[in-house]
This record gives C-alpha cells, structure tokens and sequence, in this order.
C-alpha cells in the first residue's frame, strides 16, 4: 500500500470531517459502507482497496483523470467501518459495486450517530434521525432538573456543531425551556449549546 494514502481516521470527528469537508463537498456523491469482520486484518483490507482502485496516485495524476472523465475514489476507516467514496465518471469501482452504490444525495451517510448528505447544492451534517429522537425524549423527560446539571449535559454532548447540528439542538433546547416554563422554573441558557466546531486531524498520526 502506498505509504502516502491516509486512510485510517483518528476517531469519528475526524472521519465525518474528511467525509463532508472534503469528499462530499467535492463531488464524492456516490459511496459504498461496510464493516471489516471480525478476524479479519483491517490493514489489509486497506491495503486491498488502495491497490485495486489505484488510490496512490499523485492530484496532479487525479487531475489529469478527471480531466478525461474518469472518476476519482477515497477510501477512508475507523475502526472496522469503512467508506469508499466516488465522483462521477468512469471508473473500475462502478462495475465492481453496481449492486452496492449510494447516492449520498439520495440515501445520506449514517454513522456514530451521524448522518451526513448533499442537500439544495450542500452537504448537511445532522444527528440522525432515530438519534435525535432518543435524545430529545432523553432531555425532555430530564427538563425539570437543576438548570447547571442541564447546561452542562447539553455543553458536553460529543456532536459537533455543524450547522444542522445546531439548529436540532437549539430545538431540543427550546422544547426542554417551554417545559420548565410551564413548570415556573428558569430557562437554559442558549450559550450552553456549542457553536464553535473542533478543527481536527482527520487521520491517525
């Protein structure tokens, strides 16, 4: 496997970061998910997916691919989940996963909680939506509690607040506010939901 390919993501952040930042923004639309089973070496199913699809190849080389209209593939991990993601064109990962592709466009990327898609010309990082379900319920029934132990809960929630993200929290917020209005209790803070986004290293140093 070519050394330069970096594939494995340093933990989820990373992951849905390079996924959306740069994969899906770009053009990757079209992905195949799976797990590595257990037993098996991760590493070599890395290392089996850089050499089929050519990943090691230079931008200046991909440039030039694209310029003839073939297709460019990312592959990215963690842990055993893996992502391999394509741009439109020609391109042996086509025929291969015909039975298999998505259209992140169509059918979002889900994983850790997550849910990543190409909406209206841009890509949309939401919790998703059997997630935020549990999550609200689990605000919601705790909306009476003391308002620092709450305020914490939702600063210390691992999301990362990409807009999306935002706005489902400050609805969760609101909801948990009209419930502790009703109750004569003092609402929660709006600047306890996190607004700033974490920059990190995609890829495991």
């Amino acid at each position: 496997m070519g050394a330069e390919y970096r594939c494995v993501a340093a933990n989820l952040a990373g992951l849905v970061q390079q996924v959306a930042v740069s994969y899906v923004k770009n053009g990757y639309w079209f992905y195949v998910a799976g797990a590595i089973p257990e037993g098996k070496d991760a590493t070599s199913v890395d290392g089996k997916f850089v050499r089929l699809y050519q990943l090691s190849i230079s931008k200046y080389v991909r440039c030039r691919r694209k310029r003839l209209g073939h297709a460019a593939v990312q592959y990215i991990r963690l842990g055993r989940f893996f992502l391999v993601l394509a741009t439109q064109g020609e391109h042996l990962f086509f025929a291969r996963e015909r039975k298999v592709i998505r259209d992140v466009r169509r059918c979002p990327i889900r994983v850790g909680g997550y849910s990543i898609g190409f909406r209206n010309g841009r890509v949309s990082v939401r919790i998703e939506r059997a997630e935020y379900r549990v999550l609200k319920d689990a605000f919601l029934r705790r909306a009476l509690n003391a308002k620092d132990r709450l305020q914490s809960a939702f600063g210390n929630l691992p999301y990362e607040p990409y807009g999306p993200v935002r706005s489902q929290l400050l609805t969760v917020l609101r909801a948990v506010n009209r419930r502790r209005a009703v109750a004569g209790l003092p609402p929660l803070d709006r600047r306890c939901v996190r607004f700033q986004r974490r920059i990190v290293r995609p890829f495991a140093q």
